[in-house]
């Protein structure tokens, strides 16, 4: 199954589409899609206005500039280069100088900017595109365990030519790094255990922020939740998407990673078990000896203490409001409503989920306190966060 893939406008007609559906309030459309309410009014009054075509960006380039260059100077700029094609902006700007003295030159770097405009700059090596900074927030840690990290390394070849996938954990705050465990994929079989040994071990955290890969999300489910995360929430855990192709929201893990590989990979191991005893005295001197300048040069573990939220012995059950209609998921991933099969997801298979009746025939989904989606009984049709 191929990639689902989205991007800023595909976001914006969801958001209208959604709004226009009346079946979400602006407060909670804007808190799902991570932007403030000011900037979902913006894009409502520009869609009524404007239709499909006020959601496109709007260039901001400013219509007058008193300081532009002028056009003499761009013409002389621009036939000197013709003359000299091999000449840079710095020799070209200090020709034209000496030959007009009294022309309010630009700036080098301008000059340049000029000089590709008129197609006059050879085309050199792509170089690799930074990505651009985006408009969902992550939430904000201020103590150790308030927010966990997670991913998957990319995959290397051991020695013996079996595929390695690294799964690490690390804590934002104080960027102690849980754990790094060598995996033979990434199915879910091999991740929950994982995440089972490190909750035994430091407790529980308040959120676990990862990317939309497997197992940690599903993109056609409620919530993008998969199996792994929907255990998360049953524990309390609130689980947090970065935005596809936004490796930047979890920047700190990818610069971890970074570390890791060049530690640890270069060369690889010849076995699995060769290759997880680096990793663990890589985690050792990580947390222990290396000084991290996001912590002012104090050592992760100088800084991490465990959660007081315990890992509990057995899976509570979710308990709602009494007002709440109750039903379990089945194990194909639908409900029964009313003489009708509603499909939910199989990553909710056998869960519990509470329906809370906010308007006649048009019901909140939540899964414990994760606001899912909204279902109207009048026409049968689900709204999925």
């Amino acid at each position: 199954m191929p990639w689902s893939e989205t991007t800023r406008m595909d976001e914006r007609r969801r958001f209208i589409e959604l709004l226009e559906s009346c079946r979400f309030t602006m407060t909670e459309l804007c808190e799902s899609f991570g932007i403030a309410r000011k900037t979902g009014y913006k894009w409502a009054e520009r869609y009524v206005a404007e239709g499909l075509a006020g959601l496109e960006d709007r260039s901001r380039a400013p219509k007058r500039c008193p300081h532009a260059t002028e056009g003499r100077c761009v013409e002389a700029l621009v036939e000197e280069r013709r003359r000299h094609p091999r000449w840079g902006p710095r020799k070209l700007l200090d020709r034209l100088g000496r030959r007009h003295p009294d022309w309010s030159w630009p700036a080098v770097s301008t000059a340049g900017a000029i000089l590709k405009r008129h197609g006059l700059v050879p085309p050199r090596r792509r170089r690799r595109r930074r990505s651009t900074r985006c408009e969902k927030p992550v939430l904000q840690a201020h103590q150790p365990n308030d927010l966990w990290t997670t991913d998957f390394k990319g995959e290397f070849r051991l020695g013996n030519r079996q595929l390695c996938y690294p799964l690490t954990a690390m804590d934002q705050v104080s960027r102690y790094l849980l754990d790094c465990r060598a995996r033979k994929s990434v199915a879910i079989a091999g991740a929950r255990p994982v995440f089972e040994a490190l909750f035994r071990r430091f407790g529980l955290p308040r959120a676990i922020l990862c990317d939309n890969g497997t197992p940690f999300a599903a993109f056609q489910a409620p919530c993008r939740l998969s199996r792994l995360s929907v255990w998360w929430v049953r524990l309390g855990i609130l689980p947090i998407f970065i935005q596809p192709g936004h490796p930047e929201q979890n920047g700190s893990h990818e610069r971890m990673h970074r570390t890791l590989k060049a530690a640890t990979a270069r060369p690889p191991r010849q076995s699995f078990g060769a290759q997880q005893r680096c990793f663990d005295r890589f985690r050792q001197e990580y947390n222990t000896e290396r000084p991290h300048e996001a912590l002012e040069l104090d050592r992760p573990a100088e800084r991490y203490a465990p959660s007081l939220r315990p890992y509990p012995a057995t899976l509570p059950e979710i308990d709602y409001p009494g007002h709440f209609e109750v039903r379990r998921v089945s194990s194909k991933g639908s409900i029964r409503w009313r003489q009708r099969k509603v499909f939910f997801s199989e990553s909710l298979a056998r869960e519990r989920v509470g329906l809370e009746e906010i308007d006649d025939g048009l019901w909140s989904i939540y899964l414990a306190d994760l606001l899912l989606g909204r279902y109207d009984e009048r026409c049968g049709e689900t709204e999925w966060l």
